[in-house]
């Protein structure tokens, strides 16, 4: 290993010089902070073992801290964040060339349990109506994802001209370029959102008061607070999309059509809600679908 390669870089030099570059890249300030958490962490670690400069540090050190990690009984995905946050930083040292070899380049993530599916109950998304039908977008905003399963950054994103009403039938959205069917309770959602929407230059199609596009964080926020008004626990806007696909699934309705309704990318990613509805079967309540 060639001397003049390798760079006698202290640990929180080096940590200087990742969180600059993470800067540089564009990263959130969020994203910052939970990088230099992490390196933090790996580096006390391995300080503890007597590795004072980054480049003494070996893949054995990592796999101890993986493992202390374990006994602390963190949880699979924090450790598979925190490879992802070694991958990234020590990259980083070789291509500085202040390292030759990347210890953390053979790290394996440990195997994650997929959860269920949180499946809202007719319940539950009666009493939310009800608890938000005061508000008239936010009323529109959740009849949309109860009947079209779209994503919270697609429907953030969605914009007036590709929303077409029809009085004489069923409506369509355009979303992500696929076509998306809106039922007559989606439709009347909608035209009373249309009479209330506030007169804007914004192309999108849900606005705030101020006629700016209604953001993700704030329809997060909406429901997370209208979620506890309502007494519904554990519960997040992307639920919606799983109540909607479970529901239709249950019906009867085409995998491979909810599959692209849904825009998965796979119809594997659509075939494990079947999964859940076998072994809940019973348990699962009808709402109103699209009809289709």
């Amino acid at each position: 290993m060639s001397a003049s390669y390798i760079k006698m870089i202290p640990f929180d030099i080096a940590q200087q010089k990742f969180r600059e570059h993470l800067k540089k890249k564009g990263r959130a300030g969020a994203t910052l902070l939970a990088y230099s958490k992490d390196i933090d962490q790996v580096l006390k670690f391995t300080a503890s073992r007597g590795r004072n400069l980054v480049h003494e540090i070996i893949k054995e050190d990592l796999d101890g801290f993986l493992d202390q990690l374990k006994k602390q009984n963190y949880t699979s995905k924090s450790i598979s964040r925190k490879i992802n946050s070694l991958r990234t930083f020590f990259k980083f040292l070789v291509e500085e060339k202040v390292i030759k070899i990347d210890p953390a380049k053979l790290l394996e993530h440990p195997k994650l349990s997929p959860k269920d599916p949180r499946v809202l109950s007719t319940i539950e998304y009666r009493a939310l109506r009800d608890t938000v039908k005061n508000d008239i977008r936010t009323a529109a905003v959740l009849e949309i994802f109860l009947q079209t399963g779209i994503r919270i950054s697609e429907l953030a994103g969605l914009k007036f001209s590709e929303v077409v009403l029809n009085d004489n039938g069923f409506g369509k959205m355009l979303v992500s370029g696929r076509e998306i069917p809106l039922n007559k309770t989606a439709q009347v959602a909608l035209k009373g959102y249309l009479q209330i929407r506030p007169k804007t230059k914004s192309k999108s199609f849900f606005v705030t008061k101020s006629g700016r596009p209604l953001l993700v964080r704030n329809i997060r926020a909406t429901f997370d607070r209208n979620f506890k008004k309502t007494g519904i626990v554990k519960a997040t806007v992307n639920d919606f999309r799983h109540t909607f696909i479970v529901n239709h699934l249950k019906e009867g309705t085409s995998l491979l059509f909810i599959s692209k309704i849904v825009g998965h990318k796979r119809i594997s990613t659509t075939e494990k809600y079947l999964d859940y509805i076998e072994a809940s079967e019973g348990k699962i309540e009808k709402m109103e679908l699209v009809d289709i």
